[in-house]
């Protein structure tokens, strides 16, 4: 099992014949990600990496089971693509696009609400199951197949946790970048939620920054709903106040968005809390040694 993808998710890309769309499409065709369609407006009838590709996601469709899609469509035009994502019921959708106007992405996400449509990003670098699917920029050789999920604000936290991870012999079942803020489709508690029910996740690492409300609201849901035990670790202690920190979300405005805050609240909750991506291995072999399991 593995959450959200897995590997027989059929996949569009939106702007595969771009620099970017193409680049990355190979990648994850040949990690093993079933990609049966790309679109990319005025570029119908070609094909990119043996993927056939149409001028409007409607007519891909039309010839294709489509599970996912994943868009490397640039911000100005990111709003148009998900549209037309949503309008042709595809259930899932990666957004990939850094600065995408609040407002489009506002409605994007409100539109996808009512149409039913999950919606990883913006800003985000995607998910992977190793060994199954990778739907974005995870570098793969970073990770394992395993029994733990991590998720995480920071693509490049998550990948230097899934090398720590995968160096220390411990696999991961899906890891999940929200993305960077300050407005998110899925948040820390929705994946969360999703590790929860899923049986091949047997504990979960979650990877917050200053800035924001989400850990807190990943807090309450741990304390309320998690049998599953959960490890954090927040990034950015000694960030100072107004100061945007990498991330257009990682900003701290009021006490709830200091990482000692979300440190105390996630403790309250009951999770593990990590100094650094070292501790995280020690922290996973001492849940082995508590609950008797063999290995992660």
């Amino acid at each position: 099992m593995a959450i959200f993808i897995d590997s027989i998710t059929r996949v569009l890309v939106q702007g595969i014949t771009g620099s970017v769309g193409s680049f990355q499409s190979q990648i994850m065709r040949d990690y093993g990600t079933c990609i049966v369609a790309g679109v990319t407006p005025g570029k119908g009838g070609r094909q990119v990496h043996d993927v056939p590709v149409y001028d409007l996601v409607e007519e891909a469709v039309a010839e294709h089971a489509v599970d996912a899609a994943i868009s490397f469509v640039p911000a100005r035009f990111a709003k148009d693509a998900a549209l037309e994502i949503i309008d042709s019921s595809i259930s899932f959708l990666v957004l990939t696009a850094e600065g995408i106007p609040e407002q489009d992405a506002l409605m994007i996400l409100r539109y996808a609400a009512i149409k039913g449509t999950s919606v990883l990003g913006p800003d985000t670098p995607g998910l992977i199951s190793p060994g199954r699917c990778k739907l974005g920029v995870h570098p793969h050789v970073m990770f394992t197949e395993g029994h733990v999920g991590i998720v995480s604000k920071s693509g490049s936290l998550s990948y230097e946790v899934g090398r720590v991870l995968t160096q220390n012999g411990i696999g991961q079942s899906t890891v999940v970048g929200i993305g960077g803020g300050p407005i998110w489709g899925l948040s820390q508690q929705s994946v969360l939620k999703r590790f929860e029910e899923d049986p091949q996740t047997a504990v979960v690492v979650l990877l917050g920054e200053v800035g924001g409300r989400l850990e807190h609201d990943a807090a309450r849901f741990i304390a309320n709903n998690m049998t599953k035990p959960v490890i954090a670790l927040i990034v950015g202690r000694s960030a100072p106040p107004g100061i945007q920190m990498g991330h257009a979300g990682a900003i701290i405005e009021g006490e709830e968005g200091t990482a000692a805050s979300k440190i105390a609240a996630l403790e309250k909750a009951g999770a593990l809390i990590a100094r650094n991506s070292l501790e995280i291995p020690e922290l996973i072999n001492n849940l082995e040694t508590k609950y008797g399991r063999t290995s992660y």
